[in-house]
């Protein structure tokens, strides 16, 4: 079993900045996946990034050159840093570990962003 832990999120203006924090209960030395999700009320959870244990990134769209995933395997963390918000932005977002051998999928407790117009 995994544990993931998200921190960072919060209430900002549009245009301005958050970084969120996922950190995993232990190391996972096979190949992995983490990514960010999101949910917003009323529709369903998407992807907004993933970063692979080669270190290959993917991003939805929408947030392409705006958010940057990225990891610290030392510290069992995975970041998202979130510039130039904007309200279509405001969702809960997840953290998640995908194991590829396994197929095992954990996923955190979620951490509002809220991006004021």
């Amino acid at each position: 079993q995994v544990q993931l832990v998200e921190s960072g999120g919060g209430l900002v203006e549009a245009g301005g900045s958050l970084r969120l924090s996922c950190i995993a209960s232990r190391r996972i030395f096979s190949p992995h996946i983490r990514g960010w999700y999101r949910q917003a009320p009323g529709t369903q959870r998407e992807l907004v990034a993933t970063i692979t244990s080669d270190g290959a990134t993917n991003y939805k769209d929408s947030v392409k050159g705006r958010f940057t995933i990225s990891r610290d395997n030392a510290k069992r963390a995975v970041y998202l840093q979130m510039n130039s918000l904007k309200p279509e932005d405001t969702a809960i977002y997840y953290c998640n570990l995908k194991v590829l051998h396994n197929s095992a999928d954990y996923w955190g407790q979620g951490t509002q962003v809220t991006v004021s117009s």
